[in-house]
């Protein structure tokens, strides 16, 4: 029997980080004041959800349990950051900045399992599929932040 747990747990951790993004995105869709920003954000949720889904698939095609919570550093951090925005009042280019800083990070994690050569060809493929959504949130937010028309 081939042992699947490291691809199962990389790809849990990155099943947490998503649903990290996906409240990330929600919560951002629900401070800002651009109605337009906010569309583009419920969409980014919507797209990370089926990441989810799709990652979820891929756990359990290897025997696994998938993750169904984010982690909980980043409630810790959503804590602090509900907390920093009702004392210091949150403008929608600091919800952008926030949000880019979530893509940031969710990128990183990405790519740091992308360049794991332990994980099976199988899982490797399924997760370069789910970094097509996180590439393209990733730039899609960093223009939102440089200004320019998304």
């Amino acid at each position: 029997m081939i042992d699947t747990s490291h691809d199962i747990r990389t790809v849990n951790g990155l099943i947490a980080t998503t649903l990290d993004s996906v409240e990330g995105y929600q919560e951002a869709a629900d401070d800002i004041e651009n109605s337009r920003f906010g569309a583009i954000f419920n969409a980014r949720a919507q797209e990370r959800r089926s990441v989810v889904s799709d990652l979820q698939a891929q756990v359990l095609s290897l025997g696994g349990n998938p993750e169904d919570d984010g982690t909980v550093l980043a409630g810790a951090h959503r804590v602090f950051l509900g907390l920093k925005a009702k004392i210091m009042g949150a403008d929608d280019t600091a919800v952008i900045d926030e949000v880019e800083r979530g893509e940031d990070h969710i990128k990183a994690k990405f790519e740091t399992a992308m360049a794991d050569e332990d994980l099976s060809p199988d899982t490797m493929a399924a997760v370069r599929q789910a970094y097509q959504s996180v590439r393209a949130g990733h730039a899609e937010m960093s223009a939102m932040q440089s200004g320019q028309q998304v």
